[in-house]
Order: structure tokens, then C-alpha cells, then sequence
């Protein structure tokens, strides 16, 4: 889990964790390292739909509406969530 991987392989990789979590035959250690890994998977999927979400809005902030040649500019996001 500490190389970067896209959103659906995390997802997956969070699914299988509640799945096996889900069946109760765990032992308490184990049970534990799958929650905890699962709650570093949910996060990671959050960072990324929420990098996803500031793309689209930066590309679709504006005027509302395209450029006049129907082109879309897009705007570097910081952390804070501004284009600026």
C-alpha cells in the first residue's frame, strides 16, 4: 500500500478487506490490521476523488462556459483549493 496505485485498485484492495472482515472468522490481530489498513485504503480513495473533484472544477470554473473556441483552460490547483 506505500506506492501509489489508481483509485479502483485502491477501491478493490478496500473491498476485499471489508469483505474478509465481513465473514467474522478473523482473530482479533488480524481483524485489526485489515481495519487498519482499510481505514489507510479509505483514505487514500478520498485524497484522490477529492483531487479528481478540484481537476473538474478547475476546468470547468470560469465563465461558465467555454472559451469562444470551445477550448476549456485548465488551472493549477494548490492545496488550498484555489487556482490562485
Amino acid at each position: 500500500m506505500a506506492d501509489p496505485q489508481p483509485f479502483e485498485a485502491a477501491l478493490a484492495e478496500l473491498e476485499s478487506r471489508v469483505t474478509r472482515l465481513e465473514r467474522g472468522d478473523l482473530d482479533l490481530e488480524e481483524a485489526l490490521r485489515l481495519f487498519e489498513e482499510g481505514v489507510a485504503l479509505v483514505r487514500e480513495c478520498h485524497e484522490k476523488l477529492d483531487a479528481a473533484e478540484s481537476r473538474i472544477v478547475a476546468l470547468t470554473a470560469g465563465s461558465g462556459s467555454p472559451g469562444s473556441d470551445g477550448s476549456v483552460q485548465e488551472t493549477e490547483i494548490h492545496k488550498n483549493g484555489s487556482g490562485f
